[in-house]
């Protein structure tokens, strides 16, 4: 579990104890499901990163909602949207080994994330990872429920593919946007795992 797991989830198990201390079962037990929940959101489980070096991974948990072709900066790229629900393991991670070439938060809204406006409108953190196996550019999106976007490294870290890099708290979307020389595994509707799942391999050649 990550840290901010207990920070949620801690008080919520004390005021049940509390209720509970006083007789008062029915909301006692009411804190403590909610604790178990958000306790539950930010698990964060072990995965088996793929050994092919070429292999670009999901960084998050969730839902293929879109594959579409972007500009970005002005280099065409192909996006994958990944949605994530409540009940999804929110702990990002990289999808390439490589150094973070950018980083930038972006204020915004907080449409639906499943929605398609949201990789543009909503509230985000992205940031661009460059390695042998090309660029990734990935965008951390705020979703209707999540308000809080964390983000763990900084700009010149050096990152493993599939290390963990951060989380969007309740519920969000992740786009990664690649070259257009990856091979794309994976279509709309297609469940992922972060660090785990690959959305592609790449035929650049370090």
């Amino acid at each position: 579990m990550v840290k901010e797991g207990y920070w949620y989830g801690l008080p919520l198990v004390l005021v049940s104890g509390g209720l509970l201390g006083v007789g008062l079962y029915g909301a006692g037990t009411f804190f403590l499901v909610l604790a178990l929940l958000v306790l539950n959101f930010f698990r964060d489980p072990d995965r088996n990163i793929p050994a092919d070096p070429h292999a670009v991974v999901s960084p998050a948990d969730g839902r293929v909602v879109q594959i579409a072709e972007e500009s970005f900066e002005g280099r065409p790229l192909r996006r994958v949207s990944i949605f994530m629900s409540p009940l999804d393991v929110h702990v990002n991670r990289s999808p390439i080994a490589g150094t973070i070439q950018s980083v930038f938060y972006k204020k915004g809204r907080f449409r639906i994330a499943s929605e398609e406006l949201a990789s543009v409108e909503n509230e985000q953190n992205v940031f661009t990872v460059s390695g042998e196996q090309g660029v990734v550019v990935v965008r951390q999106i705020a979703g209707l429920l999540a308000r809080r976007i964390v983000f763990w490294k900084g700009l010149g870290d050096s990152l493993g593919r599939g290390e963990r890099i951060g989380l969007i708290k309740f519920g969000s979307r992740v786009d990664v946007l690649v070259e257009p020389s990856v091979e794309l595994r994976v279509k709309p509707g297609d469940r992922t795992r972060a660090g785990n799942s690959i959305l592609g391999i790449s035929r650049i050649q370090g």
